[in-house]
């Protein structure tokens, strides 16, 4: 055996340490193991924790139960959610298989979210147009399956619950209201009017599933049910009465004039922080000011273009002659007064949107290698909410529960609701949009339920946003004025970057952002003013649609230029759906990752200035 020099001794040391280095970072059965476990719990934990979503998903674990309300409940799953971060960060993510360092990933994202958010009580402001027991229990039978026996006798159980909650809810709102936690003034507008919708009402839509009830239950039983859930309502109507009079007299008179997130408890702080969470980015409030501008500029732009190509423009030489900012202002005027684009009547609205979307579940295959079992209705916004809600929502269901998804059109003041919106509104909120998104994550194979709705609104929103979009391949925006339509809706996305960072951040008012949506817009005045004081009541939501979207552009484009001719937009789309939502930069990740699975399977090389990015 040859002896052994210095340079010798000092590779073998460096080989050794570099083996054990390796040997550290391989996954180990231990750590995979003890993750699983947690990732289990987790999931168990939060079934039991939010029963009503469970029950939703197919899942009924605490079937009689509905979410513990008020500060008790707010506490208790605080302290839930540190203990599981806590033991999350206690696992080396090196020492785990690639899958788990996925979840990992994104499970110790959403509890550090969860946990951080704790300090800024939003949860103490519980009330107002977009939500609270008011808009909650009238819906409370909604997405709840009956089949057999058992599932009539726990929705009595829960109803039991309601007045309860009502009254714990006010009273963590009436703590929130001594530290002064109360929400700007035009966030609680019309909530009153809501409250005595509901109470005239008397709350009989939540006492509907028990009109029929199956025979496995006798009539004794079933008179039981009854009288049990009559006497639940009653106590419902109640604890509603309370808070509406507690409400007018005591909170509403004490909400603060300041709209800017800025002024509230924790304000600056807590802006960030909504922006970074519904971004799933680093942005600034100045960056992302800057880019609604510029996007602004651009839409515009192309708005004129369109414009031109309207009957409006053609007939009148006079129109185009008019400076650009003259003649979007007339063109935004004329849509805005002229009867044909506007329904009549709620069944006109709502028929036209099932014929939408009826025409658009025809192209899908053309883009989607893969779709979703589950079906989905259209049905119109409850009309006791109506008037504070904005124009749509998707409401989603589950095959396992045996739910449809729903997408909730408003019928209310129907000479604000404008046809040339409908389809990219449709494509929107259903297919390929939310629908097909959410539904596609609900069902895929392989992953844990967490990951089903992964806190990424930038994900699921700049997806809808971007589904938008496809309606111009489809074929649905020939008309000029459904085009208009659908830059116009991207406009109002743009204008959210300016409006909600100008509101939290730069100290414009409410009157100045209802005016620049004005001005960039078509959006009817109720429209307008109802999203705006959705995102003074939502700091920071709205701009995850148009940052999302743009991400998602920016991808495609990324991987169309990389793979050139092997680029298949089906298989695009299906792999950017299978994972479920995910934070911006790991789709990025992801989506590289797959362009350079095809360049190795293929022997493909990148095109010229492919770079990624």
């Amino acid at each position: 055996m040859p002896p052994r020099t210095l340079q010798h001794i000092v590779l073998l040391t460096l080989i050794f340490a570099l083996t054990q280095a390796a040997a550290a970072t391989q996954s180990t059965p231990k750590s995979d193991s003890a993750f699983d476990s947690i990732a289990a719990e987790y999931q168990q934990w939060r079934d039991y924790s939010f029963p009503e979503s469970a029950i939703t998903r197919g899942r009924p674990t605490a079937a009689d139960q509905i979410t513990v309300p008020g500060m008790r409940g707010a506490l208790n799953r605080h302290n839930q959610i540190e203990d599981f971060l806590q033991r999350v960060i206690a696992i080396d993510r090196q020492t785990l298989s690639g899958a788990n360092q996925l979840d990992y990933d994104l499970l110790r994202r959403d509890l550090q979210n969860d946990f951080d958010s704790f300090q800024f009580k939003r949860f103490m402001m519980a009330v107002g147009q977009r939500g609270g027991p008011q808009q909650d229990l009238p819906q409370f039978a909604e997405n709840v399956p009956f089949r057999v026996a058992a599932d009539w006798e726990n929705y009595v159980k829960r109803m039991t619950r309601l007045g309860g909650a009502v009254r714990d809810t006010q009273a963590m709102m009436a703590e929130g209201l001594d530290i002064g936690l109360v929400p700007p003034a035009p966030v609680l507008e019309g909530v009153i009017a809501q409250f005595d919708a509901v109470l005239r009402s008397n709350l009989d839509e939540i006492e509907s599933p028990l009109a029929q009830m199956p025979d496995s239950l006798s009539p004794e039983q079933q008179t039981a049910l009854r009288a049990q859930a009559r006497e639940a309502k009653l106590d419902a109507l109640l604890a509603l009465g309370e808070m509406r009079t507690w409400l007018a007299e005591a909170y509403i008179p004490r909400a603060p004039a300041s709209v800017s997130a800025r002024d509230q408890y924790l304000g600056s702080e807590y802006y960030a922080f909504e922006l970074k969470r519904f971004t799933t980015t680093t942005l600034t409030a100045a960056q992302i000011h800057q880019i609604g501008r510029e996007e602004v500029a651009r839409i515009r732009a192309e708005m004129l273009v369109v414009i031109a190509k309207t009957d409006w423009s053609t007939r009148d030489p006079a129109h185009a002659a008019l400076g650009p900012d003259e003649r979007l202002a007339a063109f935004i005027a004329y849509l805005r007064s002229d009867p044909r684009f506007y329904h009549t009547s709620a069944e006109a609205l709502l028929s036209g949107y099932r014929d939408i979307c009826k025409r658009i579940d025809a192209k899908l295959p053309e883009y989607f290698g893969v779709l979703p079992r589950l079906p989905y209705g259209v049905r119109e916004i409850p009309r006791f909410m109506a008037p504070s809600q904005t124009t749509a929502y998707y409401q989603h269901g589950s095959m396992k529960a045996g739910l449809p998804g729903w997408f909730y059109a408003n019928t209310y003041a129907l000479d604000q609701r404008p046809t040339y919106e409908m389809i990219p509104l449709s494509l929107h909120e259903a297919m390929p949009g939310h629908h097909l998104q959410i539904a596609l994550a609900i069902e895929a194979e392989g992953i844990r339920e967490f990951r089903r709705d992964v806190d990424s609104t930038a994900f699921v929103e700049g997806w809808a946003l971007y589904a938008e979009r496809l309606g111009t391949p489809m074929g649905l925006y020939d008309d000029p004025y459904d085009d208009f339509g659908r830059l116009l809706y991207e406009m109002w996305r743009a204008c959210r970057l300016v409006v909600d960072t100008g509101i939290h951040a730069f100290g414009m008012s409410r009157a100045e952002a209802i005016a620049f949506m004005e001005g960039n817009t078509a959006l009817s005045k109720l429209n307008i003013e109802r999203e705006i004081d959705r995102y003074i009541g939502w700091p920071g939501q709205a701009c995850a649609y148009k940052i999302g979207e743009l991400e998602i552009r920016s991808i495609r484009t990324s991987c169309e230029r990389r793979l050139a001719s092997k680029f298949d937009l089906r298989a695009f789309h299906d792999h950017l759906l299978a994972a479920g939502p995910l934070p911006l930069s790991v789709l990025r990740e992801r989506m590289e990752s797959w362009c350079e699975a095809l360049l190795a399977q293929e022997g493909v090389r990148p095109a010229l200035g492919a770079n990624g990015g």
